[in-house]
């Protein structure tokens, strides 16, 4: 199951939830019980990777080539 993220209307709270696809959408109660509003957004995300060692050393290839081709440039 995926997790959708709601944002609260009245004082932007924001909850994540695990909800089947089918049910997304559908009206979300309050998790602290005050009658909140909540609509879904979209959640934004980003994922960093290392960079291998080899390729750090290429990040800025110099004239003529990098690292002796080991980079594919």
């Amino acid at each position: 199951m995926p997790l959708y993220e709601y944002r609260c209307e009245e004082d932007g709270d924001l909850i994540t939830l695990l909800r089947p696809m089918a049910e997304a959408d559908e009206p979300v109660d309050d998790p602290d019980g005050l009658n909140r509003s909540f609509h879904r957004v979209h959640s934004v995300f980003t994922v960093e990777a290392p960079v291998p060692p080899r390729m750090a050393e290429c990040a800025t290839p110099p004239p003529g080539g990098c690292c002796g081709g080991g980079c594919h440039h």
